[in-house]
């Protein structure tokens, strides 16, 4: 019997995607049925090699490269993402998307606190953490079918006290701020806009807190369970805000912290 999957027939491109939680969502997405654009800046091994295990599992993807926080980030994202389109769904030449689901992930951390501030780290935190995903958006929803979803990565650094973080935090906050702006503008396209907030989990971003076992010890004793969360359990959040399922939230913030700090 052919079971159809949650997100059988859409289409979707996740910033971020070559490691970390981007790559646990576009590996989620894809097995959920999803056409996925796997973004890359800088690192476009490790989006092939995203791409690469999507398809090995049956499922069906494409790479999407163009850095963030630079001008014309936004334009250069849609070129290359309107043409990995075509090429899988064999459409015509001159036509642009269709999308479904665009999930902000791609980011920048390592701000520091107050004194240590520089602008030009500042610039590059609003620049990627809160202007492109505005841009992305902006350029989606000429793409975007009726029904469909953006979900942005945010996290925990937006509703705790993080001090050690603050232009990151603040970078993060304005994310969240959008979340709230565009869910209402847009509810009348029945597309669901929605946040989703991690809090300690095992990526690249965040190995240099993880050094020790001190270090591991003391962010897993930050949950009421723990312990550190996984990419793949935060994807699994955004495939259920990406489906159907889903249609009656919007304007969001999800909290992925495994009860950090409760």
């Amino acid at each position: 019997m052919n079971i159809k999957r949650a997100l059988t027939d859409k289409i979707a491109l996740v910033t971020g995607a070559g490691r970390g939680i981007g790559r646990g969502i576009a590996e989620r997405l894809a097995r959920d049925g999803a056409l996925v654009g796997v973004h890359y800046g800088r690192s476009e091994a490790a989006a092939l090699d995203v791409v690469a295990r999507i398809r090995e599992r049956g499922g069906r993807a494409f790479p999407v490269g163009a850095e963030l926080g630079v001008p014309g980030d936004a334009d250069a994202v849609f070129a290359a993402f309107d043409a990995g389109v075509r090429e899988q769904t064999e459409g015509e030449a001159d036509t642009a998307g269709p999308l479904d689901i665009l999930v902000n992930n791609a980011g920048v951390s390592g701000s520091g606190r107050i004194g240590q501030a520089d602008p030009e780290v500042f610039d590059r935190m609003i620049a990627v953490n809160a202007k492109a995903p505005f841009f992305l958006v902006q350029g989606a929803l000429e793409r975007m079918r009726d029904g469909g979803r953006v979900v942005n990565i945010s996290s925990l650094a937006s509703r705790r006290a993080f001090p050690e973080s603050v232009a990151y935090a603040m970078s993060k906050g304005a994310l969240d701020t959008m979340t709230l702006c565009l869910a209402k503008e847009l509810a009348g396209r029945g597309i669901t806009v929605n946040t989703v907030g991690p809090g300690f989990i095992a990526t690249d971003m965040n190995a240099r807190r993880r050094a020790t076992p001190e270090a591991r010890a003391a962010l897993a004793a930050r949950s009421v369970f723990d312990r550190i969360g996984s990419p793949s359990e935060v994807a699994d959040v955004v495939a259920f805000l990406a489906s159907e399922d889903s249609r009656w939230i919007t304007g969001q913030y999800l909290d992925v912290s495994g009860g950090t700090d409760l």
